[in-house]
């Protein structure tokens, strides 16, 4: 569990750090996102090799070596002297963390019997979804009291207790040598890769409009239509695809894929919106967000007990349906409320997620076989990373749009010969007509992007609906002594 969460605060915990690592780096605006690009494309393209390494090495050695290898990465982050060293050291941050979680999981599964995998699965989801929460709120509090740098040398001690105890108590299994897909391999890697830039770039890239785009995704369906095609054709390839026979699992990707979108997509947005339309300092919305996690970190508790006597279906579906709740009363949100209503939508949230999570990673490897479940682990955390990802920029760009069509929209009937502007501009009383303007248009750009961010609200909501009905398609585990 240390482990676990020190690799998922890392990717949100260097992201409120990124202005003063700019400055001491001499890095840009545009080249100091490298820092957080270069960890999540080498993460993404280093997960789906778990297995084939654990069989080939061995999983408790895999999972001490990864261990081993972050820590000192995330050393090297905070001894970084320029913008190039940074992103280099990231990328192997990037590549030693990514087998972390999904082997967590895997001993999670093994060192628990089949009763007690819900409880296990529990306290896992709890450090997974509770990680990337207070990774913000962490951030900040360290750069603000002390430097940057303590982002990283904050994994030293917990990665050196990680170490310890995984090395004294974790089981072995037997490594199980097995053929290395390397055109399997090299297309996955290619079709996953260029994805993940495409989506952390097209932001700042205008998306379509630009080249670079287009050829990242040309790289993407490309690399994933051929790994795709050679995994159902060849004699052994990189994925076995014995895990897509297990209906289970497949559905489980699929929901966890919505989750990840969901999840993440709210946490990025939140901060901005609080920030921006509230005007609050970046401790103050760490401690807003809190609540959020406490209330995942009860619900999932809770739920690891409720598994055994309830069935995991109606937990997701109960979880689902609060988390579109909570989207439908944020779509309420407005420029004029306090802290309280975010406070009080995400404990809903979180308590949502908590049901969902926990319930939905049990039952998508209940019917697995256990040499399976390294490879299973990695799909289950490398769909869920890519739903974040996803979810991220679409949500991104809907905000982006929407701020600007509302922008014009507000602003189109605001005339001279107005009489509402007219009566505004005179209770801006000691101003110039130019200084009005500029107060005027800039509570039309709050009330614009408050609209957009309803918007995002609603198609969250939407989103968790939408994946309900595959909740009957999942069969439920038989009992077992």
């Amino acid at each position: 569990m240390l482990a676990t969460v020190m690799q998922v605060l890392d990717t949100t915990i260097a992201n409120v750090a990124l202005p003063s690592m700019q400055t001491d780096l001499g890095a840009s605006p545009d080249t100091i996102n490298w820092v957080l690009t270069s960890y999540i494309v080498a993460a993404a393209i280093a997960t789906p090799l778990t297995g084939w390494v654990a069989d080939q090495i061995g999983r408790k050695r895999l999972f001490l070596v990864s261990i081993i290898g972050f820590v000192l990465a995330s050393v090297l982050c905070g001894l970084s002297w320029n913008l190039g060293a940074m992103v280099a050291f990231r990328l192997m941050q990037g590549l030693f963390g990514a087998a972390i979680v999904p082997l967590s999981q895997t001993f999670m599964l093994d060192i628990n019997p089949p009763e007690r995998q819900g409880q296990a699965m529990a306290m896992w989801g709890a450090g997974i979804m509770v990680g990337p929460i207070i990774g913000p709120t962490l951030g900040g509090w360290l750069t603000e009291n002390f430097d940057w740098r303590w982002v990283f040398f904050i994994n030293l001690p917990v990665g050196i207790i990680a170490l310890l105890g995984s090395a004294a108590y974790l089981p072995e299994r037997a490594p199980r040598p097995r053929h290395f897909d390397l055109f399997g391999f090299a297309f996955l890697a290619l079709g996953i890769g260029a994805l993940q830039m495409m989506l952390d770039r097209g932001a700042e890239l205008d998306w379509f409009s630009s080249t670079e785009v287009w050829v990242e995704l040309g790289l993407a369906l490309t690399g994933l239509w051929v790994a795709s095609t050679h995994f159902l054709t060849a004699e052994r390839p990189f994925i076995d695809p014995r895990l897509f026979a297990d209906r289970n699992f497949s559905l489980g990707l699929v929901m966890i894929f919505v989750v990840g979108m969901v999840l993440m997509a709210s946490m990025a947005l939140l901060p901005p919106l609080l920030s921006r339309i509230y005007g609050f300092p970046v401790l103050t919305v760490g401690m807003i967000m809190a609540p959020r996690g406490m209330g995942t970190m009860l619900v999932m508790l809770l739920v690891g007990r409720l598994l055994r006597f309830v069935d995991a279906r109606a937990l997701i579906a109960a979880g689902l349906l609060l988390t579109g709740w909570s989207m439908h009363m944020m779509s309420g949100f407005s420029p004029l409320m306090g802290a309280e209503p975010v406070i009080r939508t995400g404990v809903i949230q979180g308590m949502g997620m908590g049901l969902v999570f926990v319930p939905l990673s049990s039952i998508a490897f209940a019917t697995m076989e256990p040499t399976l479940r390294a490879d299973g682990t990695a799909l289950f955390s490398l769909m869920r990373n890519i739903g974040s990802s996803i979810g991220i920029s679409i949500l991104g760009y809907l905000l982006t749009r929407n701020t600007a069509v509302n922008h014009v929209e507000l602003v189109s009937p605001l005339t001279a010969v107005n009489p509402d502007l007219q009566r505004m501009a005179d209770g801006l009383g000691g101003l110039t007509t130019a200084q009005a303007a500029g107060v005027i248009d800039s509570l039309v750009t709050r009330q614009a992007m408050m609209i957009a961010y309803n918007d995002d609200f609603v198609v969250m909501m939407w989103m968790c609906l939408a994946v309900v009905p595959l909740i009957f398609l999942l069969r439920r585990p038989r009992a077992r002594r």
